[in-house]
């Protein structure tokens, strides 16, 4: 059974968190838009407060569908957006939102927007001789914020992951390639990437673009939803069109479709701190 948690009013979305953490990572994010969506956070299986589920990719993915509502948003950060892939190819989902994720995370001769597995491999070795210790240490580069700190350092340190979720966890980023299936996607998808992540590096941005997939970049690390200037695109949008009131049209405005809406985005470098490839 995995651990699940419902807050909130409006249009479901669900969130999941990626390999090593569990979904208290989320709680300040449902703290902002909890009046704006009815959100779903989960324990990944063996992760925080949710049983192990034997298998790989798809055992996990057909655990975390069995508990989904209807027709949801579906957020995923890193490894979650990994598997928020792979379930949007099984289910009807309304919307795809990647945090810092990709469809495959290791870097190969047909691939160059991935990290080199041996790279990654030490990556993984040098956190799990210490998990707790070793997310710690990754969170403090990610933000400066002492409350969010503080919160996060207790979730790691109250729920850690088994050692079969590491494992299982490590092997589905090491040897998943969801290209094909991304690719046949048919459901508006939005990626929000940082500047500075060094395990989704930022110019898979081109590619995402070259998809016509709308991207936005942060200056953050692997964890741009603890960037104070953070915002889901569905805020983005309503942040574009207030700028565009605030601001005017100028001519480096560049056309853009956000759910059926066209609207021009105007100084769109002055909205939320994002930068947008389009």
């Amino acid at each position: 059974m995995l651990y699940n948690n419902t807050q909130g009013i409006g249009v479901d979305l669900v969130v999941l968190h990626g390999w090593g953490f569990n979904s208290e990572l989320f709680n300040a994010l449902i703290d902002d838009y909890k009046n704006q969506y009815r959100i779903t956070k989960i324990d990944l299986p063996g992760h925080g407060r949710s049983a192990n589920v034997d298998g790989g990719l798809d055992e996990w993915c057909d655990e975390i569908i069995k508990i989904l509502p209807k027709n949801p948003i579906l957020l995923g950060w890193s490894l979650g957006g990994l598997l928020a892939i792979k379930i949007a190819s099984k289910i009807t989902i309304s919307r795809l939102i990647l945090i810092a994720s990709t469809p495959s995370f290791i870097q190969t001769s047909s691939w160059e927007f991935g990290i080199d597995a041996d790279n990654f491999e030490q990556f993984s070795s040098a956190l799990q001789l210490n998990l707790s210790k070793g997310l710690k240490r990754f969170i403090s580069l990610q933000t400066k914020d002492k409350s969010k700190l503080k919160a996060l350092n207790k979730a790691i340190e109250q729920y850690p992951a088994t050692t079969q979720a590491l494992n299982q966890g490590l092997e589905i980023l090491l040897n998943t390639d969801l290209n094909n299936q991304f690719k046949k996607l048919a459901i508006p998808i939005e990626v929000i990437l940082g500047k500075y992540d060094t395990l989704v590096p930022v110019k898979i941005s081109h590619w995402y673009h070259q998809n016509n997939i709308k991207t936005y970049v942060l200056d953050a690390g692997h964890l741009p939803f603890l960037h104070q200037d953070f915002a889901l695109p569905q805020c983005l949008k309503l942040s574009i069109i207030r700028a565009i009131l605030n601001f005017g049209e100028t001519d480096e405005c560049t056309s853009g479709c956000y759910y059926g809406v066209k609207i021009r985005l105007a100084n769109h470098e002055k909205c939320s701190g994002y930068s947008q490839r389009t």
